[in-house]
């Protein structure tokens, strides 16, 4: 049994000592960082049209065997995940940013009873912090969902899986892979912008983990690119993950508020944080 699989038995298995997780995770993390640590420099180039980013990427070359995999990268994470918690706060705080020069960040703030507040979000007054309309809150499948909701999620990959595919949303907001109960984007969403539990999160890494065509194309800033096939065809889905931290770092898609995906040709940076501060509010 190699490492990675030792660390993905100990993750299946119930409450499994903070001991074993430790030197579990510690010998991956080695692992990974001696299979990075020799780089040879290139260039990766991410376009679609006449729009194109360019990111810095590295070769993978291996000194003990096969190159850190997409897999690998999403079962460290979860590692990561399932020690790493969310903090606590006010306000959950996130901050979408685009790869382009003149594109402000977009940012939400979020209170627990689903009220929200919203700025540089197209159709607000630029630099304005406002308050948001009531349906705009969290959302997943295009139905809302609360934090309460969220805290009560399966913390098994499987039993994850099979609550999002028997989860009613509201299809004109949601893709037709979503409609047809594949867990991809909600899975994506779970990891990205939602304030999901620890161990929620670990659940959803390993999940999509699991999802075929997976593929690491090399360290870049922020963390591994991973590409891997969208459920609904077209265009590849792209994500810069820092096992270490269990983040998404960057990606070339977001779950917009209605629960559509919007998809870009430029990288787009998403934080997530809780926070007790609240910026001024323009008055109506």
């Amino acid at each position: 049994m190699n490492d990675l699989e030792e660390i993905a038995q100990m993750l299946a298995e119930p409450e499994p000592s903070a001991g074993m997780v430790a030197r579990g995770r510690g010998r991956l993390l080695r692992r990974a960082r001696r299979r990075v640590s020799w780089f040879v420099p290139g260039v990766a180039l991410v376009a679609a049209g006449a729009a194109a980013a360019v990111v810095i990427a590295t070769g993978v070359p291996a000194n003990d065997g096969a190159p850190v995999t997409g897999k690998e990268v999403l079962l460290l994470a979860a590692v990561s995940a399932e020690r790493t918690t969310q903090g606590s706060g006010t306000y959950w705080h996130v901050t979408r940013k685009a790869f382009t020069a003149d594109s402000p960040p977009m940012e939400s703030w979020t209170r627990r009873d689903g009220k929200r507040w919203t700025k540089g979000v197209p159709g607000d007054p630029v630099d304005d912090v406002i308050a948001a309309p009531a349906w705009k809150t969290l959302r997943l499948k295009g139905a809302d969902i609360g934090f309460e909701d969220l805290e009560r999620l399966p913390t098994d990959p499987e039993a994850l899986k099979e609550w999002i595919a028997e989860r009613k949303g509201d299809e004109k907001d949601m893709s037709a892979s979503e409609i047809s109960g594949d867990p991809t984007f909600t899975l994506l969403a779970l990891i990205t912008e939602l304030p999901t539990p620890a161990e929620v999160r670990s659940a959803a890494f390993r999940a999509l983990a699991a999802t075929p065509g997976v593929e690491n194309t090399g360290a870049v800033e922020g963390g591994q690119h991973l590409r891997f096939p969208s459920p609904d065809g077209g265009q590849d889905i792209e994500l810069v993950v820092d096992p270490d931290q269990a983040r998404v770092t960057r990606a070339n898609l977001v779950i917009v508020d209605d629960g559509d995906v919007f998809w870009s040709s430029n990288f787009i940076a998403v934080t997530t944080e809780w926070t007790d501060h609240l910026p001024p509010v323009k008055k109506s």
